[in-house]
C-alpha cells in the first residue's frame, strides 16, 4: 500500500466509461484503495451535470460547491465519485459544535514514556491539507464566523495554511481537494427552512471555482432508486406501490414551493416509507410514522389530501380517527 502522505493518482480512467456520461475526458484515479476511500454504492445514479462540476474539482484543483435542498444527496453524490476514484476523502460537518481548534488544532497532554508533556495535535485541515484527500465541508452555510475564517485561507489560489502556534507554513499537496455542500447558497434562512444557516459573504462565495445545484431526480431514476434499495417491491403491486409514494412526495414539493407546506418529501424519506411499507404493511400506517408526524399539525389535512389524491383512500379510517378522539391528550 503506497504511503498516503507521499501517494498520488497512478491511472487514468474514462469518465464515460466510469459513470456512464457522454464525455471524452481522462480522470487521474488511485489503483488501491485505503481505509478513508468510501464505500461504493452500486445503485447510486449520478447527475451528469453535477458529477463533470465535481469530477473537475479533481482534475483541475477547482473548489467545488454543491448546493440544493435537502435529501438531494449532496454529499453522497461527491462521496459517490471520490469512491470510484479510489480518492481518500473525509467529510467534516460545520455544525454548531465544530470550532476554530478542531479544524486547525490544539496543545493537547498526551503521555510518552510514562511522562505527561504538552504536544500540538493537528486539527483536520492541516491534517487533510498534507495528503491527497478529499476534504468535504458539509452544511457550509451552518458555519460560525471564526470557522468560516479559518476555511477561507485554504480558498486561496496557493492554498497555504500558517500555524500561527507552530510558526509553520503549510503548503497543500498537489492532489489535496476542496468540496462543499450547502442548502442555501449562503443566502441565510429566507424560508425558514434551515435554521442556523448563515449568510456568507462574498469574498467567501467568490472563492469558490465552481458552483453547481444539484436538484431532485426524475421521477423515473428516483423509482429505481427506491426500488433497488427495496428490492421486495420488484413486482406489479410494488412498482404501483412506488409510483403512488413518488406522486405524493411530489405534491409535497410543489406544496413546499408555493407555501403550502414548510416541509417536504425528499428521495430519502420516501425510502424510509418503502422500507417501513415493509414492516407495518399498511403505506397508510408507514406513511404517517415515517412523514405526516415530522409535519406541523396545521399543515397534516393537506398532506392528507395528498395521500387521498395519489391512493384514492383517506389517510385514516374512521376507526383509526375514531381511536386517536379517545386518546386523553
Amino acid at each position: 500500500m503506497t504511503d498516503i502522505v507521499t501517494g498520488k493518482p497512478d491511472r487514468m480512467v474514462s469518465v464515460r466509461t466510469l459513470f456512464g456520461i457522454d464525455s471524452g475526458l481522462m480522470v487521474p484515479a488511485f489503483s488501491e484503495r485505503d481505509d478513508h476511500v468510501p464505500e461504493i454504492d452500486e445503485v447510486y445514479r449520478f447527475n451528469p451535470e453535477v458529477t463533470l462540476a465535481i469530477l473537475a474539482g479533481f482534475m483541475r484543483e477547482r473548489r467545488v460547491m454543491v448546493q440544493g435542498l435537502h435529501g438531494t444527496g449532496k454529499s453522497t453524490h461527491i462521496e459517490q465519485v471520490a469512491a470510484r476514484l479510489n480518492w481518500p476523502c473525509v467529510r467534516v460537518n460545520l455544525d454548531g459544535h465544530i470550532s476554530r481548534l478542531d479544524l486547525v488544532g490544539k496543545d493537547a497532554i498526551i503521555v510518552r514514556d510514562d511522562v505527561q508533556i504538552t504536544e500540538f495535535q493537528e486539527g483536520i485541515v492541516p491534517w487533510a491539507l498534507q495528503r491527497p484527500m478529499a476534504l468535504i465541508f458539509d452544511e457550509y452555510d451552518a458555519g460560525r464566523p471564526d470557522v468560516m475564517f479559518v476555511i477561507q485561507r485554504i480558498l486561496e489560489r496557493d492554498g497555504k495554511f500558517t500555524l500561527l502556534d507552530q510558526n509553520r507554513v503549510i503548503h497543500p499537496h498537489p492532489y489535496f481537494r476542496l468540496f462543499a455542500t450547502t442548502n442555501t447558497v449562503g443566502l441565510g434562512n429566507l424560508n425558514g427552512l434551515y435554521h442556523g444557516t448563515q449568510l456568507l459573504n462574498h469574498a467567501q462565495l467568490d472563492r469558490w471555482n465552481v458552483v453547481a445545484t444539484l436538484n431532485y431526480l426524475p421521477r423515473a431514476e428516483e423509482a429505481g432508486i427506491v426500488l433497488a434499495r427495496v428490492p421486495e417491491l420488484a413486482d406489479e403491486a410494488g412498482r404501483a406501490l412506488i409510483e403512488s409514494m413518488i406522486s405524493v412526495a411530489e405534491l409535497t414539493r410543489k406544496g413546499f414551493a408555493t407555501g403550502d407546506l414548510s416541509t417536504l418529501m425528499s428521495p430519502r424519506t420516501v425510502i424510509d416509507w418503502a422500507e417501513n411499507c415493509q414492516i407495518f404493511r399498511d403505506p397508510a400506517m408507514a406513511f404517517r410514522l415515517t412523514f405526516v408526524n415530522k409535519c406541523d399539525e396545521a399543515e397534516r389535512p393537506i398532506v392528507a389530501e395528498y395521500f387521498q389524491r395519489c391512493f384514492d383512500r383517506e389517510l385514516e379510517s374512521a376507526a383509526e380517527r375514531e381511536m386517536r378522539s379517545t386518546v386523553p391528550q
